[in-house]
């Protein structure tokens, strides 16, 4: 296996239609009107030399290597800034530009460093690259005066370094920062010979707004911006392509490596999610994959209080199986359970489902779904008759407006966060529909039209009063809804949202937004071309989360929003496989391919493949698991790869559930918050380490390959296997490909999906069967999957959860770049050092009048419980609300969140807690057992390898 060249044509494709004819060097080539010489002779196999020019930006022009001649045309053009021309003539290789090109060159090497053979960048240098094919062989110009040799590096970053006595000042770094990544953080200071790339105003790249994404690395054609792992381990040797098991997004990546280790991961321009872009997660924080805190032997303990035992494999896992066994004699077939990961495969979770179905006997299985967009599965269900989002990422470049509810792309899912912003850039409108002024409201180059910053438990009124605004103003597009929706359900529909009760100005008092502003939105949105709603867990984790997602299909149903490119209604996923793990079956009520255990003929088909009888009745979930437990009914718990204990609400609670249970498995990389109540430990294993394919949000399914030995010895799936076999259900299968046939077989949407085709094509969006062998990108193009769309009636309901003297603050909680989720593999790696801590957002004016400076420690408190953590005030919060991430388990956020949830799908209103804020002296009761890293796992183990 050897390293993956990706052919770099010089300048981006043309999309044009129309086709043009030209002859470069005696070679008759036909490409798009509007492609540039550069692009048509790479097409055509040639190769002019560069420098400047590099098809992920637009053409710039300025390294004046790629001159060319063209018959009837005087001078030397540039070929990546030169368009082709019908009947166009050209010549790449002359005498002329042979010589051009040499003094050009000698002029780059009289200023640079002449230490190629201990350069980092040896054997992956453009400048050296190019210096070949020009064919210089001397520099006539010596090293006396001014240069540039002694330039100070900049290593502020963990991540690359920045060698400015190498940069040939191309400004490819500059322009990746503004046209692929979007932060504009880079720029060319001074002029002339004094011209050099600065990061912000001067300072250091690891001060100044860079977000390290790796943009500005990847352009750049020598080692001025190289990645640290290069310096420190040398060129990679080979590479694979894989993805990111991060967000949601699903992005692409060549794994390059030197032998076992891993030396940087490389965007692949062919991944469709990502188009070759990557944040600073996926690109640089994978050293979690070897960090020392990994837990790689399994371990087995009788009591939690004891320490831990290092066991084979064979003994950790008859131990499982021995007592889940014995729990189901005692205590009854339904009194053990398991959840799924979607951060696992899709056939791990597949498994792991069956295990529980057909191995377990009963229907307990649940998945972090359950806490994040379960309301999605519901609402869009209901409406459309699919539980997953209409478009591909690729539709937002034909957007002419976008509305963000309840997401914050740019920290959340960095890279769709890129692509929307080059859109709005491009002069789409935006909407930002949020409790806070997320980064998308105004940013460099970008500014939302409206921003409606509605009080957090408001979106079902303020959607309602966008609606009543498109009814009543005549912005129906009558004659989609006639064609495509059921006249019924949207007659009941209009007629509700036009009562003057759900108009802007009603609701304006208690979701205290400006009617004004809901009434330009609607218009917008409404009458403005393609429209497209992107939404996230501000949509779906409220007590009326399935009510918004109905909300939202009912607006885009109403405008005609659906069934083409640029349009649509599109759940930003949260982890990188949560629309896998709902598509494999993880919920207590459906089988793979969302279909009712009760159903009979859908069960008789998984009972005569499994030869098993399966259960018609719907098991628990896992708020149910955790409440049968504290009353006695629920015993055993097959965890794998989620920390509830910290990521699922009212953390008490969790922890109460999880002490009353006899055998609790955990199977993940390190010992969690949630390791702190189990028995067993089965180490499992990276994204590096296993074959298979997760789904992103755009239902894309993609391979994820083993690019390394699995340092635990098994992979996850293998470790599924084995429990069902000691349990005595028998599940052969010699290799993930096999899984996936079987999912194929029994799941309808992925009737056409093999990891041959999937190998072929590169990655497929479900549905892919007969009808659409190749996937599907854009949904309900000609009609809605169960039919006609469905209006439903969305009354606004508040919260249980009230604000009053005790608890007069509203908080909300999110997500920041740098960190993901509960933060166990980001917190291991560099990241940290971006985002050490949990802060408290609050308003200058909240603060004030409990007399709270900034960087204070303040007490977080709740109905449900108490935290502290150290205060950042900002007026990015409204007065009255609060907000905090959740990446650190030292402040746990989810300690003050309650148990109040969606009414349909039980997903946890994390977006609403009422609060009170104080001055702190010091850390909560709870707060004191953890350590300085808030790692209270982490001393049990050191305290039992003593």
């Amino acid at each position: 296996m050897s390293l993956i060249h990706e052919t770099d044509y010089g300048t981006p494709a043309s999309h044009a239609t129309a086709m043009v004819r030209l002859t470069i060097d005696g070679r008759e080539v036909e490409v798009p009107e509007g492609t540039s010489i550069m692009r048509a002779a790479t097409e055509a196999g040639g190769a002019i030399p560069k420098l400047c020019a590099t098809d992920m930006l637009d053409a710039f022009g300025s390294c004046r290597l790629c001159l060319v001649e063209v018959e009837g045309r005087n001078g030397t053009p540039a070929s990546c800034t030169t368009p082709v021309a019908d009947g166009m003539v050209v010549h790449t290789q002359t005498p002329r530009l042979q010589k051009l090109r040499r003094g050009v060159m000698e002029l780059y090497i009289s200023d640079h460093p002449l230490d190629c053979l201990t350069c980092a960048a040896n054997g992956d240098c453009e400048l050296q690259d190019m210096a070949g094919a020009v064919g210089l062989r001397d520099v006539r110009y010596g090293y006396d005066g001014a240069n540039h040799l002694v330039a100070e590096k900049d290593v502020s970053t963990p991540y690359f370094t920045y060698d400015p006595s190498k940069c040939i000042v191309c400004s490819r770094c500059v322009r990746a920062c503004e046209e692929v990544q979007g932060t504009f953080a880079l720029t060319i200071e001074g002029r002339g010979f004094g011209s050099r790339v600065a990061a912000g105003q001067g300072e250091a790249f690891f001060d100044s707004e860079c977000v390290s994404c790796g943009a500005c690395v990847q352009a750049c054609p020598t080692a001025t911006l190289t990645e640290t792992t290069v310096i420190e381990i040398g060129q990679p040797e080979r590479s694979v392509v894989t993805t990111c098991a991060y967000c949601g997004v699903g992005c692409t990546f060549k794994a390059e490596m030197r032998g076992e280790e891993l030396v940087r991961m490389v965007p692949y321009k062919d991944g469709k999610a990502n188009r070759g872009h990557s944040c600073v997660k996926g690109r640089f924080a994978w050293g979690y994959a070897t960090h020392r805190e990994r837990i790689l032997k399994p371990m087995v303990r009788e009591r939690i209080t004891d320490p831990w035992r290092e066991v084979s494999w064979d003994e950790a896992i008859g131990h499982v199986a021995r007592e889940f066994r014995r729990i189901q004699a005692k205590y009854g077939r339904t009194a053990i359970g398991g959840i799924t990961s979607s951060r696992c495969t899709n056939e791990e979770t597949f498994l792991v489902q069956k295990l529980i179905r057909a191995g377990f006997g009963n229907n307990n299985v649940d998945t972090c779904a359950r806490v994040c967009h379960s309301p999605t599965g519901y609402g869009l269900k209901t409406a459309f008759g699919t539980s997953a989002g209409t478009q591909d990422f690729d539709s937002v470049e034909q957007s002419d407006v976008v509305m963000v509810i309840g997401a914050n792309p740019t920290d959340g899912h960095p890279v769709f966060g890129s692509r929307l912003k080059k859109r709005l850039r491009q002069g789409a409108k935006l909407i930002v529909v949020d409790p806070r002024r997320i980064d998308l409201v105004r940013t460099p180059h970008v500014a939302a039209a409206h921003h409606l910053p509605l009080r957090p438990g408001t979106n079902v009124a303020v959607l309602t009063a966008l609606a009543h605004v498109v009814v009543t103003e005549g912005l129906v597009d009558e004659a989609f809804v006639r064609a495509r929706c059921d006249m019924e359900s949207f007659g009941a529909w209009a007629e509700f949202v036009a009562d003057p009760a759900n108009s802007p100005e009603a609701v304006a008092q208690y979701t205290g937004v400006d009617p004004d502003e809901i009434r330009k939105a609607a218009r917008l949105y409404a009458t403005g071309g393609n429209a497209a709603i992107y939404y996230g867990l501000g949509v779906t984790e409220h007590s009326q989360g399935s009510t918004t997602v109905m909300a939202i299909a009912n607006l885009a149903m109403a405008t005609g929003n659906l069934g083409r490119p640029g349009v649509g209604v599109n759940p930003l996923r949260g982890q990188n496989n949560v629309q896998g793990a709902c598509d494999m079956g993880s919920f207590p009520h459906e089988l793979p391919g969302y279909r009712h255990v009760a159903d009979d003929a859908t069960r008789q088909m998984f009972e005569e493949l499994w030869g098993v009888e399966l259960d018609h009745e719907p098991g628990l979930r896992i708020p149910n698991m955790l409440d049968a437990a504290v009353g006695g009914s629920f015993k055993g718990l097959y965890v794998q790869g989620e920390d509830i204990l910290q990521s699922d609400p009212n953390t008490a609670h969790v922890a109460a559930g999880l002490a009353a249970m006899e055998c609790v498995v955990i199977q993940d990389l390190f010992l969690n918050e949630t390791a702190n109540y189990a028995h067993v430990f089965l180490p499992g294993s990276t994204f590096l380490e296993k074959d298979g394919t997760f789904t992103n949000a755009e239902r894309r399914i993609q391979r994820v390959r083993k690019v390394m030995s699995s340092r635990s010895g098994k992979a996850d799936w293998e470790i599924t296997l084995d429990i069902a076999h000691a349990m005595g259900f028998r599940m052969d299968y010699s290799h993930p490909s096999e899984i996936m046939d079987e999912i194929a077989r029994v799941t309808p949407t992925f009737a056409g999906v093999s990891y041959d085709r999937l190998d072929a094509l590169g990655s497929i969006q479900w549905p892919c069967n007969d009808k659409a062998p190749q996937g599907t990108p854009v949904m309900h193009v000609d009609g809605f999957v169960r039919g006609q769309g469905r209006f439903m009636i969305t009354e606004y309901v508040p919260t249980d959860e009230k604000t009053g003297p005790r608890f007069p603050l509203l908080l909300t909680t999110g997500r920041i770049l740098s960190q993901y989720n509960v933060g166990a593999q980001t917190r291991r790696t560099e990241n940290v050092r971006w985002h050490e801590e949990d802060l408290l957002e609050i308003h200058p004016h909240d603060a004030e009048e409990r007399g709270i400076r900034d960087g204070d420690l303040v007490k977080l408190q709740s109905r449900a419980g108490a935290t502290a953590l150290k205060a950042l005030i900002t007026d990015r919060v409204a007065p009255g609300v609060v907000y905090t991430t959740f990446h650190h388990p030292m402040t746990q956020a989810n300690v003050v969140t309650t148990d109040y949830s969606d009414w349909a799908t039980n997903c946890p209103e994390y977006k609403v807690t009422a609060v009170q804020v104080s001055p702190s002296n010091g850390p909560t009761d709870w707060q004191a057992r953890y350590d300085d890293f808030g790692r209270q796992s982490r001393r049990i183990v050191v305290d039992a390898a003593e």
